[in-house]
Order: C-alpha cells, then structure tokens, then sequence
C-alpha cells in the first residue's frame, strides 16, 4: 500500500503565497517522478509542476516564472512553492508520484487525497 498525504494549502490573499507539501510512504522502492495537479471547480484535472527524481522540472505555462517544484528523494517529499498567487489559481491541489512497489518492477501512478487552495482577490 501506497499513502500520498498533501499539507499546506489554505486561504490566501491575491498576491500572496502557500507551501504545499507531500510525503509518500509504503511498501514503495523507487520514485521515478512526482507532481502537482489541480482541479477547479467545472475543469478538468491539469497538470501544474512536475519533477522527475533527476531534479528535471516542467510546469504549465500560467505558473512560470511564480510556482516552483522541488523534491527531497531521501524522505519521498514533493513541494510546491507559490507565489505571486492569483484567484484563478483557485483549485484542489493533488499530489501525484509514477511508484515502483517492492513488489513490481513497474511503476504506477498515485494520488494523494488533495488539499484546497483558495485565492482572494
């Protein structure tokens, strides 16, 4: 079994920023890749940062430049720093990690339960 448990998200002002965390733990041998989605209400689930364990990073075009991905390989954490938020960054935030199991040379993907972010304008 495979946990993702997110922290950090919460209320903040237009302008502002948050730190979300995500720690994965479980019957887990590798991390191949982890990231940030999120979801508003009405949209579809879109990728926002993501980081392979070779420290390459990607991120959707709107959050350049304001969000950063970063990840500690040894404690299986992913984080996303925000800044300069916006309300239309408004969303649930869902970490995501690509997982090989002790049990299988594959990975898989998994998702953490998802922590709301809400910008005020």
């Amino acid at each position: 079994q495979v946990h993702l448990v997110e922290s950090g998200g919460g209320l903040v002002q237009a302008g502002g920023s948050l730190r979300l965390s995500c720690a994965a733990s479980g019957t887990i041998f590798s991390i191949n890749a982890m990231g940030w989605y999120r979801q508003a209400p009405g949209k579809q689930r879109e990728l926002v940062a993501h980081i392979t364990t070779g420290g390459t990073t990607n991120y959707r075009d709107s959050v350049k430049g304001r969000f950063t991905i970063s990840s500690d390989n040894a404690k299986k954490a992913v984080y996303l720093q925000m800044n300069s938020l916006k309300p239309e960054d408004t969303a649930v935030y869902f970490c995501n990690a690509a997982i090989v199991l002790v049990t299988s040379p594959y990975d898989s993907d998994y998702w953490g339960q998802g922590t709301q972010v809400t910008v005020s304008s």
